[in-house]
């Protein structure tokens, strides 16, 4: 009973602390150009997840891109620096990558 109680608690913190980097997107103002599955200014977060799956240092390569911006991977119009702490891009860049 206590592996299942233990296991619960994990899968509980796992999603909240997914939910939490969904939250921290929002309060940065990510989800202004950016959405879970509709393009907007820039790719979708699904799309993006794609893109990397197989890439062995994803979540540092989108936290360097959320922190110093970027343009000519997903088309013209460049995303510009975020201000956000280098532990929230990292945070953020986790969150994308566990999007399905």
């Amino acid at each position: 009973m206590k592996k299942v109680a233990l296991a619960l608690a994990v899968v509980v913190g796992f999603a909240g602390f997914s939910l939490a980097n969904e939250q921290l997107a929002k309060q940065k103002g990510c989800m202004a150009c950016h959405d879970l599955k509709a393009k907007k200014v820039g790719p979708t977060y699904t799309d993006i997840a794609k893109k990397y799956a197989g890439r062995a240092d994803a979540v540092d390569y989108l936290a360097g891109k959320i922190k110093k911006g970027g343009a000519g991977v997903w088309g013209s119009i460049p995303m510009p620096p975020q201000n956000v702490s280098d532990a929230e891009a990292k945070q953020i860049a986790q969150w994308i990558m566990s999007v399905k």
